[in-house]
């Protein structure tokens, strides 16, 4: 094992029979592993009898620790970095190591493996010679829907990531912007017992989620076809606006009713839409 090296380390997203054989010769190789979270981690560890010791780097101390680690490497000693699940950096911590460890002039050697975002296109049936990964949407009202707005017209397949308490909001919120009828794919709990893949349009699935709960559980990857330019999602997007002025003009009950005339759409789903806004105001 070469010493003085960054090793940035895929580990399993659910499944642990996923973990690779270089990536388990790695991790018992190297003089010592950042881990996001050593209690996350320590099972898989163990499953591998890997006994190098754990260290931990978080969002919370990554920049004041990376420079201490960057030191280490200089020094000579191997360094295996690990998140949660997954791969480290794509929505997780470790930028700033990896980006110190370039500048330190210090090799950085990718251990490629499993990935939630890749996982689901690959399976999701939604084009895949372009897409664009957002991560995960802003949980504030009016920060997600002009962050979504932003995508709009984007024309790759369009990934984003979701908690549990956040599944439904999210998906009513993407109908809205990129249109009811916009094709789209839930996947959640990848590689794990309860894996499951919905799909349809954004109004679909929202229904879909709505009524089971066991489909509101787990951890999700959201997946949106790109815009065609198609007159639905044009709709989508002048009802937004629509109901954005006339909501600022008008009492709640007009302005989603004016709304529901012009557009076609559902004067109560309108109506919802701007209290909602109004509540996250506040």
């Amino acid at each position: 094992m070469s010493k003085g090296l960054l090793y940035v380390v895929a580990t399993p997203i659910g499944n642990l029979e996923d973990v690779t054989f270089r990536a388990v010769k790695v991790l018992q190789g190297v003089d010592f592993i950042a881990a996001e979270d050593t209690r996350h981690s320590r099972p898989l560890l163990s499953s591998q009898g890997i006994d190098t010791p754990v260290l931990s780097l978080h969002e919370h101390n990554e920049r004041d620790k990376s420079a201490w680690l960057i030191e280490r490497l200089i020094d000579g000693e191997s360094l295996a970095l690990i998140a949660d699940a997954g791969t480290p950096l794509i929505n997780d911590p470790g930028f700033p190591l990896v980006q110190q460890a370039v500048q330190a002039g210090i090799k950085v050697v990718p251990i490629p493996g499993a990935n939630a975002m890749v996982c689901a296109l690959s399976a999701a049936g939604l084009p895949t010679n372009r897409f664009l990964f957002a991560g995960f949407p802003p949980r504030q009202l009016t920060q997600r829907l002009n962050w979504l707005r932003a995508l709009q017209r984007e024309t790759g397949t369009l990934l984003f990531y979701e908690s549990s308490h956040r599944i439904i909001p999210a998906l009513s919120d993407m109908a809205e912007v990129f249109g009811r009828q916009r094709e789209a794919v839930v996947a959640r709990e990848l590689t794990k017992l309860h894996e499951t893949f919905l799909r349809g349009t954004l109004e679909a699935l929202q229904i879909e989620i709505e009524r089971d709960a066991n489909q509101q559980r787990g951890e999700f990857v959201i997946l949106i076809h790109g815009y065609s330019g198609n007159s639905g999602d044009r709709v989508m997007v002048d009802a937004e606006k629509i109901l954005e002025v006339l909501s600022e003009e008008l009492p709640v009950k007009q302005a989603s009713a004016l709304t529901a005339r012009i557009t076609g759409q559902k004067k109560n789903e309108l109506y919802q839409r701007i209290l909602r806004k109004k509540r996250n105001e506040m």
